[in-house]
């Protein structure tokens, strides 16, 4: 399995890419962290039929600040 696909019940990877980003972030940020990843490889299959992400790129943009505005979430849910 690639690492874009390895999942658990809750949907989200469990490939050692995707645990070794969550796990550099501090634990109120891993929800956010977790939300980017699920949305993001949401859209790349959409797109591009694969839902391939860069785990360290979203943690980085999670960790600088980056966080879905309370619109998007009511919107998304």
């Amino acid at each position: 399995m690639s690492d874009e696909s390895e999942s658990t019940q809750s949907g989200l990877p469990q490939s050692p890419k995707f645990l070794e980003a969550r796990e550099s972030l501090p634990p109120e940020l891993q929800p956010i962290y977790d939300e980017i990843v699920t949305d993001y490889s949401w859209c790349t299959t959409k797109s591009y039929g694969r839902g391939y992400v860069a785990y360290a790129v979203l943690a980085e943009m999670v960790r600088l600040g980056w966080h879905p505005t309370s619109s998007q979430r009511a919107k998304n849910r």
